[in-house]
């Protein structure tokens, strides 16, 4: 679907989940999960603060780009383009959208499909390479429809599996609500827990989300009065990535009380057997058919925004089905399964995709928040005083995780 053929605006009475589905769909990968297990198992539920921040600092930033997308019909590339008109700022804005979401997310895929494969395998057995060689044509198959409907129907069946699976483990696992709510409300760092807390924000936070959902907003939400159609965009994005901020806490609380067995866990994989004791010979499966929802939501979102990006800051239409998209899409799709063929493991990869994610998070965070205050493009529709103050907030924490992330790769460099 093109720029030029908008979808049929839903009606702004009622909450139509959409673009926000997408967001969380993205955020909730294997990453994710693996984080918020080892969070759970090191620290219980100590650091469901960090989430908490987290959460609440994507609707701050996605709020923005879903009024940008709604209120102008722009992608977030296409702002970029648009607002910073000369040559050498325009093309390194341009470079860096290229190089760091659409290689970004090439490095990405490799440990989204190896997720998604890691369920599957449990599951069904097969090996890791056959199940992510498989999750890779599903993704393909689908964005090659190039419907975005039909794309956004999908990933929120998946978003709503994967969160019944992952609360209803944590249900299962009886946790002691009273603690939950001290920890969500007082932030506390217990010893060497600061490097996941930060984990838990860069995983939730993430740049090229904020691509996705300009663009899909655009798409989602093209007809009607503005103040209608921005309603309907907002109450979409807070009951999404409300839901999806849930989905992770739920995780962390499921590995607390593996953790609290005295458990050694390492990764979400080794989580599903350890929750075996807990809640029956049932859990192995629902703890991998929940990984396997995250993956290959996180395996269809990161090439689709990929496309998005590079398409707005190209000047490409914003069709799925357009020829160019279809090369971005495929390539971020190709280059996943090429890595994960190889047999290597996905942390190199993983690795990688979080030092482009540390460096572009800021810059991209920033940017967002100079063109929300450009009255040529939004009107009154600008940000407000509290927007900018809590925008800030959030680029000065992703300032911090973007400086951590990149030290710990030269750190872990230096090291050999």
């Amino acid at each position: 679907m093109s720029a030029s053929t908008p979808a049929t605006a839903p009606a702004p009475s009622r909450v139509r989940v959409g673009p926000g589905a997408l967001v969380a769909a993205a955020f909730i990968g294997p990453g994710t999960v693996t984080t918020c297990t080892l969070a759970g198992v090191r620290s219980g539920t100590a650091l469901l603060w960090a989430l908490a921040f987290a959460t609440i600092g994507t609707i701050v930033l996605q709020e923005m780009a879903a009024r940008l997308g709604t209120i102008t019909g722009l992608g977030l590339g296409d702002a970029l383009r648009r607002r910073i008109t000369g040559p050498i700022p325009r093309g390194l804005t341009i470079g860096l959208v290229l190089l760091a979401i659409g290689g970004g997310n090439a490095a990405y895929q490799t440990g989204n499909l190896l997720g998604a494969a890691l369920g599957l395998d449990v599951a069904f057995s097969g090996g890791a390479r056959l199940w992510a060689t498989t999750v890779a044509c599903i993704a393909a198959l689908l964005l090659a429809t190039g419907r975005y409907r039909l794309i956004e129907r999908v990933l929120v069946a998946l978003v709503i599996g994967m969160s019944l699976l992952f609360v209803a483990t944590a249900l299962a696992v009886s946790p002691d609500w009273s603690t939950i709510a001290r920890d969500l409300l007082r932030p506390s760092l217990p010893d060497g827990s600061t490097v996941v807390a930060l984990g838990l924000v860069g995983t939730t936070i993430v740049p090229y989300n904020l691509f996705l959902h300009a663009s899909a907003s655009a798409e989602r939400f093209a007809d009607g009065a503005p103040h209608e159609r921005l309603r309907a965009a907002r109450l979409d994005l807070f009951v999404a990535i409300g839901l999806g901020g849930v989905v992770s806490m739920a995780i962390v609380i499921a590995a607390a009380a593996a953790g609290a067995q005295g458990a050694s866990v390492d990764s979400a994989g080794a989580m599903a057997a350890q929750l075996t004791p807990l809640l029956g010979r049932w859990a192995t499966v629902v703890f991998a058919a929940g990984l396997f929802a995250a993956g290959m939501t996180s395996a269809i979102t990161a090439p689709m925004a990929a496309a998005y990006a590079v398409a707005g800051a190209l000047g490409w239409p914003r069709d799925l089905a357009d020829r160019r998209l279809r090369l971005v899409w495929g390539a971020v799709i190709a280059t996943g399964v090429l890595v994960a063929l190889t047999g290597v493991q996905p942390i190199a990869a993983i690795l990688t995709a979080q030092a482009a994610n540390g460096l572009l998070l800021p810059i991209i965070a920033g940017f967002l928040v100079y063109v929300m205050n450009d009255r040529t493009v939004l009107g009154h529709n600008v940000n407000r005083t509290g927007s900018n103050l809590a925008g800030a907030l959030v680029v000065l924490v992703t300032l911090m995780l973007g400086g951590r992330a990149v030290w710990g790769v030269i750190t872990r460099v230096i090291g050999g």
